[in-house]
């Protein structure tokens, strides 16, 4: 499977969810649900909410935080593929979640240091 990441630079292929969904893998998507419903204290999260076919790609199923995402809606607005091809990398909105997800900071600066594709 190739690597997907996502505009925020979590990797999709990584995912429980997007593994789940692409495994058509029901009761791994309830499972996956009711772990993030503990870890980020959120009963809102459902099986429906975690299923997903990636934020960059056309059509498909997107996750219940899609809709929502602001780094997401900037990355489309600026038509780049992910946030290590914008001109303003580095900016307040994906600083600020890179303190919750350090590790897509490590894989956006591998896409702009031309590591991964």
């Amino acid at each position: 499977m190739d690597t997907l990441i996502a505009y925020c630079g979590l990797t999709c292929t990584e995912c429980p969810g997007y593994i789940a969904t692409q495994a058509n893998d029901r009761a791994e998507l309830e499972r996956v649900a009711a772990m993030w419903r503990e870890e980020f204290d959120a009963p809102e999260i459902t099986v429906e909410s975690v299923i997903c076919d990636g934020c960059t790609v056309d059509g498909g199923r997107k996750c219940g935080h899609w809709a929502e995402c602001e780094i997401r809606a900037c990355a489309m607005e600026r038509s780049v593929i992910n946030c290590a091809h914008c001109a303003d990398y580095g900016c307040e909105r994906i600083e600020g979640f890179f303190g919750f997800v350090p590790e897509a900071r490590a894989t956006l600066d591998r896409v702009r240091a031309g590591l991964v594709a």
